[in-house]
């Protein structure tokens, strides 16, 4: 797999540069189903979305993550028009009004490929292209980042968790480059919560370094999962705290960016996290 040297310098993304390993970055989670795993969906009503993708910038989000199928488990797939019905008027409005570039969370290449057109400049596929590589073509011609994440859903249990994940991460990546993904443009996503058991998700958050050795920035997705309402016995909405063990964690075992439903507290988690790991003063 030829990775050009570039490793992890910098992605563009829009008018943003991340500049990987100066500090970690937060995306904020903006979803559009009715049916989300946290009860947080926000549905049809646009003015809601948009104040509440505001808001996630102004305490700091970096990069806002627009779904609109959810991805719990057992939840009913949404038809493409109906993701496209949800989705696209928010982008073509937050990417006027946004500083901040827009993901569009989808793993159908149409979606995608009219997200962009509206606006997005990141592509987040939970399925790492099992489902649609022509998702990567999209990026590739698009010249946007794509995030790759391990999906063991559609797979059988294994005995080592953390040697799937990176073997799955590995076959995403070599479908985005043969289709012509920038190095620069991938980054990966270990999946937690997606096929795999408490134990197991406990054990990627610990083993998270080892994924380093794919040599790409890494996305780090535990907002308020089921990982954290086992090990605490607790719902959706009462898992801030749990998040943001799982956050600091995450950073200090090698995360580049985190997902997250509650934006300035895992800011503040993470500008912590970086003036002790990273020995950015003031977490700046």
């Amino acid at each position: 797999m030829e990775k050009s040297g570039l490793l992890l310098a910098s992605t563009r993304c829009g008018n943003t540069e991340f500049r990987w390993g100066q500090r970690t970055y937060v995306m904020g989670i903006c979803n559009l189903s009715p049916d989300s795993f946290s009860g947080d969906g926000l549905g049809n009503d646009i003015e809601v979305v948009v104040a509440q993708a505001k808001r996630f910038v102004a305490e700091g989000a970096d990069i806002i993550d627009i779904g609109g199928e959810s991805t719990r488990p057992d939840s009913e797939p949404v038809s493409v028009d109906e993701e496209l019905r949800r989705v696209l008027p928010v982008v073509r409005r937050l990417a006027g009004e946004l500083s901040v570039p827009l993901s569009i969370d989808t793993y159908k290449s149409v979606v995608a490929s009219r997200a962009v057109e509206a606006g997005a400049r990141m592509i987040n596929d939970v399925w790492g292209l099992k489902r649609d590589p022509e998702l990567a073509r999209i990026a590739a011609e698009a010249d946007v980042p794509i995030i790759l994440a391990s999906n063991q859903r559609d797979t059988l249990p294994c005995h080592d968790i953390m040697a799937e994940v990176i073997s799955s991460l590995e076959r995403s990546i070599s479908l985005a480059m043969a289709a012509g993904v920038a190095w620069q443009n991938i980054i990966i996503d270990p999946g937690v919560g997606f096929g795999k058991s408490l134990e197991q998700n406990l054990e990627i958050v610990h083993r998270l370094a080892e994924l380093k050795s794919l040599d790409r920035p890494i996305l780090l997705g535990t907002s308020r999962k089921s990982m954290i309402g086992l090990v605490l016995d607790l719902p959706p909405d009462q898992r801030l705290e749990g998040t943001a063990a799982t956050v600091a964690i995450g950073i200090a075992n090698g995360a580049d960016i985190i997902r997250v439903h509650d934006v300035q507290s895992m800011v503040r988690v993470c500008r912590m996290s970086d003036a002790i790991i990273r020995r950015i003063p003031g977490g700046e």
